[in-house]
């Protein structure tokens, strides 16, 4: 393999992947040095697809020896013997592979002296303080330099445009391969197979230097410091004090002041404000909850509250035992057991080929039109006719 495994590399202080966090509040860098993250099984399934794209682009796009398509042969018998590995994420990444062929291809076409890397090493330390990261895909071909990043999990959607992690790999690759290749323009691609989502951000040199030096170098010399403003917002989410930061708390306080004016009712502009409020504080509160209950789980005293055991449900311990004593006792099948039905579509997709379910099933797979929901109108969704009758037995999501 061209790097250290995924799950080994280490994490810069200002690394790509908090760029959205330190930028928009530089001191969080320091705040959280020292606290340790746990990682997931979202993690863990992250870098088994990783590791698996790896070896199926060296496959397919670089030219090996034989020697080394053993060594690959080897690595892909490895990565598929992992506990995450199933036809949902072969299925995945195929795609993704697919997709990065295609920009390979392109660039191919652009010139034949298109290059391509894989999980290169980013130095981007000219404007970050020791910063680094490790991108996925680089291609370069006259002139134009394709970044590409896999994002395998499904359960937030990303966007490549104006992608601060995106965007400081691509300055790390500039700066190593421009007085090569003469890059000029810049190709920033996220793609998430499994929400079937790809996104390219493109940008002239010239526009993503002047970010660098405009908005990353100024914020990145106050977070190396430890220095700036706590700033609460969307970055949060992604912060390891999100639970119990009081920049936050204290903004969210400030949305609890809500002040209310006469009439006694509120217009529907005042609604419009006090739902962005309530969205802000669910997630606030969520955070909170996670933290105390982290905190009381570890022995830690919370005033006025205490850990109880909750409620649970009786379970079978031996399916298996259950199922023969009953048919011994000759209890009729329908009384004990579940009728056969069809796995749901995900499932399917999870266990088939894609494109076989398709050939076999796909003129009886329909999406029916989702229930309506109130949403910001930045959503990219186009707006429901607001009439009665159209929603006429609906049940509105909340």
């Amino acid at each position: 393999m061209s790097a250290p495994a995924h799950a080994e590399r280490a994490h810069a202080l200002l690394g790509a992947s908090g760029a959205s966090r330190w930028i928009a509040c530089p001191p969080s860098a320091r705040l959280t040095e020292h606290i340790s993250e746990k990682r997931s099984e979202y993690a863990d399934e992250g870098t088994a697809a990783h590791e698996l794209s790896e070896v199926k682009l060296q496959q397919m796009l670089m030219p090996n020896n034989s020697a080394r398509r053993k060594e690959l042969e080897k690595a892909l018998t490895e990565a598929m013997a992992s506990t995450y590995y199933g036809p949902e994420m072969e299925n995945a990444v195929n795609d993704y592979v697919d997709i990065v062929a295609e920009r390979f291809l392109a660039a191919k076409a652009r010139s034949q002296d298109a290059v391509i890397m894989f999980e290169q090493r980013l130095d981007f330390s000219e404007w970050v303080p020791e910063g680094y990261g490790t991108g996925d895909v680089i291609i370069i071909s006259d002139g134009i330099m394709d970044v590409i990043d896999l994002k395998y999990g499904k359960g937030v959607p990303v966007s490549a445009f104006g992608n601060p992690q995106m965007r400081l790999y691509a300055l790390g690759a500039w700066q190593e391969y421009d007085f090569l290749y003469g890059i000029e323009e810049i190709h920033m691609t996220i793609i998430q197979p499994r929400l079937d989502s790809v996104s390219t951000d493109i940008v002239p040199v010239s526009e993503l230097l002047e970010w660098a030096e405009t908005v990353v170098k100024p914020a990145a010399a106050l977070a190396f410091a430890g220095e700036g403003e706590f700033k609460a917002g969307e970055h949060c989410r992604w912060c390891k004090v999100k639970g119990n930061c009081r920049a936050r708390a204290d903004e969210n306080m400030k949305a609890l002041e809500y002040e209310f004016r006469d009439p006694a009712l509120l217009s529907l502009e005042e609604i419009g404000s006090v739902l962005f409020v309530a969205e802000q504080l669910k997630a606030w509160a969520k955070d909170v909850e996670g933290y105390a209950f982290d905190q009381a789980k570890n022995g830690a005293k919370i005033p006025a509250w205490k850990l109880v055991e909750g409620r649970s449900n009786r379970v079978i311990t031996d399916k298996d035992v259950a199922w023969k004593s009953l048919e011994d006792a000759k209890i009729d099948d329908d009384k004990f057991l579940k009728p056969r039905e069809l796995l749901g579509i995900g499932e399917l997709e999870k266990r088939i080929d894609k494109k076989e379910l398709a050939a076999l099933i796909g003129d009886l797979i329909v999406k029916p039109p989702g229930k309506p929901v109130l949403v910001p109108e930045t959503d990219h969704r186009a707006e429901l006719n607001s009439v009665d009758q159209d929603f006429a037995g609906e049940e509105f999501e909340s």
